[in-house]
């Protein structure tokens, strides 16, 4: 009974998770509109997405929690991942305003590995062979659909790997976490460190005078409805995030972030005009395929239910 409690629980965190990275990609979208056609600065960008998150999940902390919510167990912890996220994400803004989204994410793709790395190490978790071939068939799906360019590789192409760094020891803290704090005040606790973490970076780049770290605000209301779609999207996003690595292994979940790549592959067609190519939806085949070979080994482990 315990035995098909705990798969149901892993199938519920990989559904989670599923959705999670089918939104998730939205946010980049914004940010380089934003970052390109807006004329913001990604460091701006970066601090109105914690902002609104905070904005988005602070009223619902203290309606389900009242006050006491507004005090959780461990506010450094929750505070340090606020700041984890908030550095890759600036990072990551960063990099898309340079580079192509594709290229960004083909270099940003190596988080997974990485995951699985910092899960087996750090936590102890097995991670068994047919898990390390599911990440490799995956990545190397991401990289058929992404096609990186060789000006992808210079110093540039050091923000993506520094912002994949960063998001899986974010992501391994959210395993990490415990049932200490609900999910709900570890994501609004975020949101306040990396706000606060955003606002001192902008203070300090601006004083350096370096452009990408000029405050501005948006010009227009169009503007206004993205940088808080962009926190909102955050905020219940990343919480789904929260809820997936409460359920289920860091390793396990690390393949389906290459299902970014499918709602990504969307949005930049129908964003920036960006027709994926016939090899492009043939490595997303291979991505989802991947994912989908996840699932079907997990629902294998489950037991049949004996009958009374």
């Amino acid at each position: 009974m315990q035995q098909a409690s705990s798969d149901s629980a892993r199938a519920t965190g990989m559904a989670i998770m599923l959705g999670a990275m089918l939104i998730l990609p939205g946010m980049d979208a914004i940010a380089k509109y934003m970052a390109v056609s807006a004329g913001m600065s990604p460091a701006q960008v970066t601090f109105y997405r914690f902002f609104f998150q905070l904005v988005a999940t602070l009223p619902m902390l203290v309606r389900l929690g009242g006050l006491r919510a507004l005090t959780p167990e461990r506010p450094w912890f929750n505070l340090l991942r606020g700041v984890l996220l908030a550095a890759a994400a600036l990072l990551f803004f960063t990099a898309v305003k340079y580079m192509p989204l594709a290229d960004v994410f083909a270099i940003y793709f190596v988080e997974p590995f990485m995951l699985t790395c910092l899960s087996a190490l750090i936590l102890g978790e097995r991670v068994g062979w047919p898990r390390w071939v599911a990440i490799a068939v995956g990545f190397g799906g991401a990289m058929i659909v992404i096609q990186p360019s060789f000006q992808a590789f210079g110093l540039t192409a050091l923000l993506p790997v520094g912002c994949a760094f960063l998001f899986a020891c974010y992501l391994l803290m959210n395993r990490a976490s415990g049932p200490a704090d609900t999910p709900l005040a570890m994501q609004t606790f975020a949101g306040i460190g990396g706000t606060l973490f955003m606002g001192a970076t902008i203070l300090l780049g601006h004083g350096a005078a370096l452009p990408d770290f000029a405050p501005s605000l948006p010009q227009t209301p169009l503007g206004w409805l993205l940088v808080m779609t962009l926190g909102t999207l955050s905020g219940y996003g990343h919480l789904m995030v929260v809820k997936a690595f409460r359920a289920a292994p860091a390793s396990l979940l690390a393949p389906f972030h290459y299902f970014e790549i499918v709602s990504a592959t969307a949005l930049g067609f129908l964003v920036f005009g960006e027709f994926p190519t016939a090899s492009k939806w043939l490595g997303v085949a291979i991505i989802v395929g991947s994912g989908l070979f996840m699932i079907w080994r997990e629902r294998r482990a489950v037991p049949e239910p004996s009958v009374p």
